[in-house]
Order: structure tokens, then C-alpha cells, then sequence
């Protein structure tokens, strides 16, 4: 059987053309977009006042263990991110597991400029196994 080179290229072409997204974590965009845009923004700017940012978060650095029990479990009382204290209730997503939670925050970690390390579903894991609530100094 004979494969026509144009049709190879071709092929070849658009694999790998759509093997370089942008984002390499589309399914934690959507479930960004799904569970957290609302009050975090699809920015990831949040809500002047009220909801904390996620873009340029120093929380997320300062805090990977928490991140994961926070998105499971809400977050009751102020928290301090970039210098400004926030005390808006965070409802708790508890329908999603870790592989989607992990998801989430790579995206998050990935998305506007964050720059923060890629975390592994062991690390979430193992964070969501030792979540305890948070001394009201570090809300």
C-alpha cells in the first residue's frame, strides 16, 4: 500500500501543531471555568475586596499544602494573599476528586504568569489525607 507523502505531511503537520497548545492543562481550565471563575474571575483577579486573587497569588506559593483542603473543604475566615486580608466564606467543592483538584491547581499554578511548580497527584494526595483547619494567624 502505497501512503501519499502530501497526505503524510500533512497529518504529520497537525499532530504536531496540536500537540503545542498554549495551555497544557485544558481539563483544569474547564474545571476552573466551572467551579471557580464565578468568584475568582476567568482572569484569576477575584473580586476586589472580597475574593482573593489567584493571579500572582502569594498565597499559593507560601501555602501548597493548604491549597488542596481549601478547594475540598472551603475556606471560613480571613486569609491574608499579597499583603490584603480577605474574609468572604469559600464554599467547599467536595464533589471533586484529587486527579480534578490537582488539575485545578496546575492550571492555576500554569495560568496568568503564575510561574509555580508543577504539583503531582501524590503531593495533592497527600495534603487532602493531612488537611486540618488552619490557625486563625495564617487564614
Amino acid at each position: 500500500m502505497r501512503v501519499n507523502p502530501l497526505l503524510l505531511a500533512s497529518a504529520c503537520f497537525l499532530l504536531a501543531w496540536g500537540g503545542c497548545s498554549s495551555n497544557p492543562f485544558p481539563q483544569g481550565e474547564r474545571l476552573y471555568a466551572y467551579h471557580c471563575s464565578n468568584c475568582h474571575m476567568p482572569d484569576g483577579s477575584g473580586l476586589e475586596g472580597l475574593i482573593p486573587p489567584l493571579a500572582q497569588s502569594d498565597f499559593l506559593g507560601l501555602h501548597p499544602e493548604q491549597v488542596p483542603c481549601i478547594i475540598r473543604y472551603g475556606q471560613k475566615g480571613p486569609i491574608v494573599v499579597n499583603g490584603k486580608t480577605y474574609d468572604q466564606e469559600m464554599a467547599a467543592i467536595s464533589d471533586l476528586n484529587h486527579f480534578e483538584i490537582t488539575n485545578i491547581i496546575n492550571y492555576i499554578h500554569f495560568a496568568w504568569g503564575n510561574g509555580l511548580e508543577y504539583r503531582k497527584v501524590q503531593e495533592v494526595q497527600s495534603a487532602l489525607d493531612n488537611c486540618s483547619p488552619m490557625p486563625s494567624s495564617e487564614k
